[in-house]
């Protein structure tokens, strides 16, 4: 059994009162202590050997691939993190690049502030329109089926692939090859693991039928991100992209395309889902300080 949480440091204020409910928890830098107990990051590196005295590491979040899980157990030191309480907010997110990118409603915002517009209904264009596409969901997880579900809304025809392949009402499976060149519209949904870093390569974007979107709320490094750059500059594609390679980072190419609608990594940035965060978060580390299971604890296997 994990001995009592003492003392918890958090790499931030974390949005919510359930913050509040930590007795002993201070905010500051990952530095050298030997009277922390508890972590909560935001999937962050964990230098181990700062904290000798550690029992869990609550990660604010459902990613964990900057976390060593297999180091943490060698050590004894137990990892969280926060599924659920965010696939709502991610997959809204997932279908609002969707329709801003086939809808090209930035490209009209700014064609109105750009001053030029005379009244005409368009010049800036004709959209293509979401209804009765083919939408291709590359891992159909909580996320993904979220995806799923509000694409019926839409009469969108679903297909998905997934690590273990299994029947599915909410759409056909499919290998990601045939995906990748039946769909109109593609949403990634993976986590980020060594098999999936890259996954979607040059000869897979090569793929992608011409006029294709492709929206990215999952881990920028699941896409050969140079490759990527190129076929949008090339205006074969278009994207909607939420997460990149090397964060806070952006290609330069990208910030003047028309094809390209561009968000900060906001997929659970709504303040319920925050707040739902910290409150697992919390609950976590009461779990463990009380001597019970933690909830939702992060396993090797993933």
């Amino acid at each position: 059994m994990l001995a009592a949480v003492v003392k918890v440091l958090a790499s931030r204020r974390y949005p919510g009162p359930a913050f509040e409910e930590l007795e002993d928890v201070e905010v500051g830098p990952l530095e050298p202590r030997e009277d922390v107990d508890g972590l909560i990051v935001a999937n962050e590196p964990v230098p181990l050997e700062m904290f000798p005295s550690l029992r869990i590491v609550a990660n604010y979040g459902v990613g964990y691939d900057r976390i060593d899980v297999a180091a943490c157990a060698a050590q004894g030191v137990v990892v969280t993190n926060t599924p659920g309480v965010l696939d709502a907010a991610t997959a809204d997110l997932a279908f609002a690049l969707l329709l801003a990118v086939r809808r090209q409603i930035v490209a009209g915002d700014r064609f109105i502030r750009s001053d030029d517009w005379n009244g005409s209904w368009s010049e800036s264009g004709l959209a293509e329109e979401l209804s009765g596409s083919t939408l291709g969901i590359v891992g159909l997880g909580r996320i993904g089926s979220a995806v799923a579900r509000r694409a019926r809304g839409f009469d969108l025809r679903v297909l998905y692939t997934r690590r273990r392949p299994a029947d599915s009402e909410l759409g056909e499976y499919r290998e990601l090859d045939a995906l990748l060149t039946e769909s109109d519209l593609v949403s990634i949904h993976a986590p980020l693991t060594a098999e999936t870093e890259g996954l979607l390569d040059a000869r897979r974007l090569a793929l992608l039928r011409d006029g294709a979107v492709l929206v990215n709320t999952a881990r920028g490094e699941i896409v050969d991100e140079p490759v990527l750059v190129a076929e949008l500059v090339s205006g074969r594609i278009s994207a909607g992209l939420d997460v990149f390679a090397h964060e806070p980072e952006v290609p330069s190419e990208l910030l003047e395309l028309p094809n390209v609608v561009l968000t900060p990594h906001i997929g659970s940035a709504t303040r319920q889902t925050r707040e739902a965060m910290t409150q697992l978060v919390v609950d976590n580390l009461l779990a463990v300080e009380r001597g019970d299971p933690p909830l939702t604890p992060v396993t090797l296997a993933g």
